[in-house]
């Protein structure tokens, strides 16, 4: 959840000429694999937004503040959506939200002996160790009303080492901010799903996310981890309902 790198995928030859309405077809292919599997993680995060509104509104009608013991009630629902692509999930509280710990993270994730573990920081903002989670991107762009925010691709060295991506949603109640749900995904376990559906597109095409940043790609151009800022011969189609963007060359 923290800095950025890069990783190379195959070097593909250049295509050959293909009439345009097999490029559309693949592209749109694409386009649904990518929505699909990203639309996966988002409905969980809706689920854990759904859950942590559900406590907040419970604890608020009892006549008390939310308190870290109560977020220990997301446990279940987070370990279960663990594995397969994402590695891991949690509530990252907004400060001051709970009245036993200013700042907090119910977070989870994958363990090699298949027991999910709770990620552990200095949360003391007097420590020369403070985590301060409010600085992030993936933090950042749900508190300023972003529905939904995926960053990276970046080296994770908070938690796994892993190159990953983040995506997140705001958790609000009546209007006010409570925190953010995000989970972490594996930048390699999202290229197994979305990478052989780029690769059929038969001309260059790689997925941006909204700061140009590539996510995954069909060419060795445009590595994951690279920026694009707009380059002559490409047209750009943004992923319905996601902050992402597939870029296809047209070129033929």
């Amino acid at each position: 959840m923290i800095t950025g790198s890069t990783t190379a995928l195959s070097d593909l030859a250049p295509p050959d000429p293909t009439p345009a309405g097999t490029t559309a077809a693949a592209v749109t292919c694409a386009l649904t694999r990518v929505r699909d599997t990203a639309e996966e993680i988002f409905a969980a995060l809706d689920d854990i937004r759904a859950a942590t509104r559900g406590r907040a509104r419970a604890v608020r009608r009892g006549g008390r503040r939310l308190v870290s013991a109560d977020l220990a009630a997301l446990r279940p629902l987070l370990f279960g959506r663990l594995g397969a692509v994402i590695a891991g999930i949690g509530f990252i509280a907004a400060p001051g939200l709970l009245a036993d710990a200013p700042w907090y993270l119910e977070w989870w994730q994958e363990n090699p002996t298949g027991t999910p573990v709770q990620l552990l920081r200095d949360l003391d903002p007097s420590s020369s160790a403070f985590y301060d989670y409010t600085h992030w991107d993936w933090y950042t762009g749900p508190e300023s009303g972003a529905d939904r925010t995926i960053c990276g691709p970046y080296v994770d060295y908070l938690c796994t080492d892993e190159y990953s991506l983040t995506l997140s949603v705001p958790v609000t109640l009546d209007g006010v901010f409570l925190g953010v749900a995000a989970a972490d995904v594996f930048v390699r376990r999202f290229e197994a799903a979305v990478v052989p559906a780029l690769r059929d597109v038969p001309v260059p095409a790689f997925l941006v996310n909204a700061q140009g940043r590539v996510v995954a790609s069909n060419t060795a151009r445009w590595i994951a981890g690279s920026v694009y800022r707009g380059a002559e011969g490409f047209a750009v189609r943004a992923v319905p309902g996601l902050p992402l963007s597939l870029v296809e060359g047209t070129a033929r």
